[in-house]
């Protein structure tokens, strides 16, 4: 599977600090160690090398999940992560298991709840990273480690695993480029619709398609999206189309698919036959469906079962004291408002198109062809190979 890494370039210690290396590289090492913990190298009693647990199998993980409106978390992420720590403490482990619903309060709430029932590790995909900061210096307190998950939170967290944000930005305002082909140029009128100013991932996915589009075509209009609700973001593209006119939009960055299905609507609504390239992130379902029917141009696969499962390798090596294994998985280095140097992990991302559904979303078992190929879209499907 082709996966995308950003080349070396000069560390920008305000925006992230980190070690640069090769993703592969590091997925292998991870890997490598994994293995080994499985094969007794790194259990308790194992050798010099080897910290004694500070907790056995029987662990409870608490897991802090955004939203509901994308997809992902409740289809992949939270079944992936229970599934992994039951694999990992031999059935003993469970997850606890709490979804905020895009409210912050709640959250907030959720986790305090946590700390009172005195899970044993956090993993937090925080609403708004600035806001739940209070709750986790509150587990910091009561001695429970907190794993940033998916966004980086503010507060003392122990450790950060996601996704190179700004390069899947890059990579949108790329294949947004590439899609323009000789029409991309200065008067070419764009539309960018980003994702909630309160996750910190949106900041980044936009500095790093900005970096792509700056002086290539003109952004007309530009969009901060609560909540990365679709219907919000179809709101936003009534606008902007009032604005530009619906035959003057060259393209539209889509900083997700949620929002993408929305824009989409609203092109449609307006009267928009020939839609312009439309941009993506998450690779959910409907997404790749409408890549195929040429609806979408492109979206990010993100391999989540990769990082959800390095969550999971992440809080119980946290919290058993394996720290040789810790240690391997969170090789970068990523600072936050509040917190320098947090240990990290930063996974390689895809470029999804129509050309390679196939190898990625079908091959991983992300999704199955019949899933994907429903009665209308079975020429297409048959085109490229998927049945």
């Amino acid at each position: 599977m082709f996966r995308l890494t950003r080349p070396a370039r000069p560390i920008h210690m305000s925006r992230v600090a980190r070690l640069r290396r090769s993703a592969t590289a590091v997925a292998a090492s991870a890997v490598t160690v994994s293995l080994a913990a499985g094969c007794g190298a790194l259990d308790a009693g194992g050798g010099a090398t080897q910290a004694t647990p500070v907790k056995g199998n029987d662990v409870t993980v608490g897991l802090l999940l955004p939203e509901t409106a994308n997809t992902r978390y409740e289809k992949f992420d939270y079944p992936i992560i229970k599934a992994k720590v039951a694999s990992l403490t031999s059935g003993q482990g469970r997850v606890e298991y709490a979804n905020a619903g895009a409210d912050a309060d709640k959250q907030a709430k959720q986790l305090q709840k946590m700390i009172d029932e005195k899970v044993d590790v956090l993993l937090l995909d925080a609403v708004d990273a600035h806001a739940i900061a209070g709750e986790v210096k509150k587990a910091k307190d009561a001695g429970i480690p907190v794993i940033a998950y998916d966004r980086l939170a503010e507060g003392p967290i122990d450790a950060y695993i996601s996704f190179d944000n700004e390069l899947v930005g890059e990579v949108q305002g790329r294949s947004l480029l590439e899609a323009l082909g000789s029409a991309a140029n200065e008067s070419a009128k764009i539309v960018m619709m980003n994702g909630s100013v309160t996750d910190p991932n949106a900041a980044q996915f936009k500095a790093g398609a900005l970096a792509e589009l700056k002086g290539k075509v003109t952004v007309a209009q530009s969009f901060d999206t609560k909540d990365w609700k679709p219907e919000n973001a179809e709101a936003n593209m009534t606008k902007a189309i009032a604005a530009i006119g619906k035959d003057n939009i060259a393209a539209v960055y889509s900083a997700n698919d949620g929002m993408a299905g929305g824009i989409i609507k609203a092109l449609q609504a307006a009267g928009v036959t020939k839609l312009p390239p439309v941009t993506g992130q998450d690779a959910e379902l409907a997404a790749v469906q409408r890549i195929i029917s040429g609806e979408q141009y492109m979206s990010i696969y993100k391999p989540y079962p990769e990082e959800a499962q390095t969550a999971a390798e992440m809080a119980i090596a946290h919290i058993q004291g394996r720290d040789i294994l810790f240690d391997a998985l969170t090789r970068d280095k990523v600072s936050s408002p509040t917190t320098k140097d947090v240990p990290s992990q930063l996974v390689s991302v895809v470029a999804l198109t129509k050309d390679n559904i196939k190898s990625t979303v079908v091959q991983d078992g992300i999704y199955k062809a019949s899933e994907i190929c429903v009665p209308k879209l079975a020429s297409e499907c048959a085109a490229l190979g998927l049945k």
